[in-house]
């Protein structure tokens, strides 16, 4: 699974929420995140459909919207969403 993060530069909220996912990326190793600035990324933040920043985007393995939040979700929140699509070993 990999998490997007879009930010902006003057966003208050983004530096929360940057913790708040590397606070999860501690707890589930096993995720990839990746941080894009929606104006160096702009084509990416329109083909995603970003209206706010920070927004959150969880992606299954191939690549399937899973679960979306805009603003700064809660670490239980994030982690929730994460633990609702994690394939664990059988």
């Amino acid at each position: 699974m990999d998490i997007v993060l879009y930010t902006s530069a003057f966003c208050a909220p983004c530096a929360s929420a940057r913790a708040t996912l590397a606070h999860v990326k501690r707890l589930v190793p096993a995720l990839t995140s990746t941080e894009r600035d929606v104006v160096r990324f702009e084509e990416d933040a329109a083909a995603d459909g970003i209206r706010s920043t920070p927004t959150f985007i969880l992606r299954s393995d191939a690549g399937d919207e899973l679960f979306r939040a805009e603003g700064a979700p809660r670490l239980d929140q994030l982690l929730t969403a994460v633990a609702q699509h994690i394939d664990l070993p059988r």
